[in-house]
């Protein structure tokens, strides 16, 4: 599984940016292979104020279904509404989703060992 990650910074105007944010959520409702939305609001931080405002997660099932979301009419259409926040109010990533049971990481195999050594 992959993801596409948007975090969104502190915006100066909270009500333009949940204008623009609002326009643009409804357009990535409508984008093909999403398998999960996840909306995070920040709501502190152990440092300080946090930078971070809101982090938008999508999830999909493979790296071709994610280019084809996004390369699609309606995901072109919402990157252009996305295009409206102000320039460096937003950064974009692309991640691997590693899934976890029971709270425990997976420990890889050990490398065989070869007959020289």
């Amino acid at each position: 599984m992959v993801k596409f990650i948007i975090l969104f910074r502190y915006p100066e105007d909270a009500a333009a940016f949940e204008n623009v944010y609002q326009d643009f959520l409804g357009l990535v409702e409508r984008m093909p292979h999403i398998q999960r939305r996840q909306v995070v609001h920040i709501t502190g931080s152990p440092l300080g104020s946090p930078d971070a405002y809101r982090i938008l997660e999508l999830y999909f099932e493979s790296t071709q279904q994610q280019q084809s979301a996004l390369l699609s009419e309606i995901g072109q259409e919402a990157g252009k509404e996305l295009q409206r926040l102000k320039r460096g109010s937003y950064e974009l990533y692309f991640a691997d989703v590693y899934e976890e049971a029971g709270a425990q990481t997976s420990q890889p195999e050990p490398a065989a060992q070869s007959a020289d050594s």
